[in-house]
């Protein structure tokens, strides 16, 4: 390994992608030029080292109860200044100061989502129309929402003032980047980069890259 191919590769971000065996799933998480993605799989014995990464990430799909056993290793991940990204809704509480609500009461018809307060740009480059409406069909991205934790950053709240889209800079040292529901992805190079889910995802990538903390220390 020559000297710079090993500086390149310590700047970048080090991301842990947990994986319940989904087919695909590595698709969508591409390693790139930011972020190189180490795949974990949930088994019987999941018990993963976080503190080598910069980054977790805990996609659409993912096995909450396997997340739920390591919460206090999420915890002091978190509090070591590393960033977690959960876009699923999660329904054990695992993740700190914030959890999930399922809630299917209102009519998805009437679902709009507005921004809040966002002083990282994470919002930048795409249209919220994109995840609004879905084929013209509205309500398609988030199922329930976000009981924000004190502080925290309501990026996008729906129709009823819900936190749907939260970044969290005040629970721990970290960044918690969460959606209520619905993928996010990071599959610039597959030809999507233009995908609100791509670009939401992305933009918190190069936030994450401008302020990197080693994952070493």
């Amino acid at each position: 390994m020559t000297f710079w191919f090993y500086l390149f590769f310590t700047l970048m971000l080090q991301a842990l992608l947990i994986s319940n065996g989904l087919v695909g799933l590595d698709n969508y998480y591409v390693s790139n030029e930011l972020v190189h993605y180490t795949t974990c799989l949930i088994t019987k014995d999941f018990n993963p080292d976080l503190m080598p990464y910069d980054l977790l990430v805990v996609p659409n799909g993912s096995d909450h109860v396997a997340m739920l056993k390591i919460k206090d290793k999420v915890r002091a991940f978190l509090g070591a200044g590393r960033a977690l990204v959960c876009c699923d809704g999660w329904f054990t509480a695992w993740v700190p100061g914030n959890q999930w609500v399922m809630d299917n009461a209102h009519r998805t018809q009437a679902v709009r989502y507005f921004p809040g307060p966002d002083r990282h740009g994470l919002l930048q480059g795409f249209d919220l129309e994109d995840l609004i409406f879905s084929h013209g069909m509205s309500g398609w991205w988030a199922c329930g929402y976000i009981r924000a934790a004190p502080g925290a950053e309501v990026l996008l709240a729906d129709t009823w003032q819900r936190p749907i889209v939260v970044l969290d800079e005040t629970t721990t040292a970290g960044r918690v980047l969460l959606t209520a529901s619905g993928p996010l992805a990071d599959v610039t190079y597959a030809g999507q980069s233009d995908s609100a889910l791509v670009t939401l995802y992305r933009n918190f990538i190069r936030v994450l890259s401008t302020s990197k903390i080693p994952a070493h220390v």
